[in-house]
């Protein structure tokens, strides 16, 4: 797309798993890129420059800035909260501020569908775009919420050329074939692993070194539904929004083809490893779906990996490292 004609871009939390795929996707794309390194370095590329500096100081955000015309902003932090505060929110600030005196063309959030309350809230129907912003328990999902509020809130108070693109759990890798695991165990955020939903009977595999692909039903024996993305889907996803002037103003989701059920994708898994099944029952939770037709219209995201070929890519990089 890039019909707004970018050609340098401002990045932000760049040396993530989502940051190091948007920083190779541009370069090949031929635009220049200068990230900001904190703490973890990139890379070096042609067409790369990184600035060391700190999000929360808005003199480093707008040295960043300087003679960039587009803006990913990828910061953010999990469930810590002596950085969350100022790494979330008051670096999505300094990056609102700083955008004011420049020549931005547009700002990219990465935001999260956590800022709809998936998995922790009853939901009627597919989750869509005017779904009001309700943050399940944690910093996480509070700081999405803001985040996506404050791009919001610029856009008409400065009229800044905000996009905002609510993804859903990424994955790549083998992150699914962690997922699908009884060792899935202390994960980031509650309600992404099982500790406190193994039975005795699980423990004790777990112990004798074994490993069952789970099927997570809630108290009625009831499989979940849940939805995710791939990696690519969501390069995909930023491509077709960057630069493209419907994307602006807007936000969209971006998850996967479809959701998933766990017995259906515990089978595959199963059928492709010779892995058996067990059941965890997780009581609490609550299925859901992301609606991603205004994606789909707007932008022309076409998503390609739906939880099957997730699972197949998850394979397939695991059988490569071995």
């Amino acid at each position: 797309m890039n019909t707004l004609n970018l050609r340098k871009l401002a990045v932000f939390g760049g040396s993530g798993k989502l940051g190091q795929a948007l920083i190779n996707h541009f370069l090949s794309q031929g635009l220049s890129i200068r990230a900001m390194v904190h703490r973890t370095s990139l890379p070096e590329a042609k067409g790369l420059e990184s600035v060391a500096g700190d999000i929360r100081k808005v003199d480093n955000v707008r040295q960043v800035m300087a003679g960039c015309d587009g803006v990913l902003c990828l910061a953010t932090t999990k469930e810590d909260p002596e950085t969350f505060f100022d790494v979330s929110l008051k670096g999505t600030f300094n990056v609102l501020e700083a955008a004011r005196d420049a020549d931005i063309k547009q700002l990219i959030l990465a935001g999260g569908d956590a800022a709809c309350g998936i998995w922790f809230y009853p939901h009627a129907g597919p989750i869509d775009e005017t779904h009001p912003l309700m943050a399940y328990p944690g910093y996480y999902a509070f700081s999405k919420v803001m985040e996506e509020v404050m791009f919001g809130q610029y856009n008409i108070q400065y009229a800044l050329p905000t996009t905002v693109l609510r993804m859903s759990w990424i994955f790549e890798k083998a992150d699914i074939l962690n997922h699908l695991s009884l060792r899935n165990l202390n994960p980031a955020e509650k309600g992404h692993g099982w500790d406190e939903y193994l039975t005795d009977e699980l423990r004790a595999m777990l112990n004798r070194g074994e490993n069952r692909v789970p099927i997570l039903v809630n108290d009625k024996e009831q499989p979940y539904t849940r939805h995710i993305v791939h990696l690519n889907d969501v390069v995909q996803a930023f491509d077709r929004a960057l630069g493209n002037p419907a994307s602006l103003g807007e936000t969209f989701n971006i998850a996967a083809p479809a959701a998933f059920q766990y017995d259906k994708a515990a089978d595959y898994l199963a059928a492709k490893t010779g892995m058996k099944t067990a059941t965890i029952t997780a009581s609490g939770y609550h299925s859901f779906e992301i609606n991603i037709g205004k994606a789909r219209k707007v932008l022309g995201y076409d998503p390609q990996y739906d939880i099957y070929k997730i699972i197949d890519a998850g394979l397939e990089w695991q059988e490569a490292q071995q």
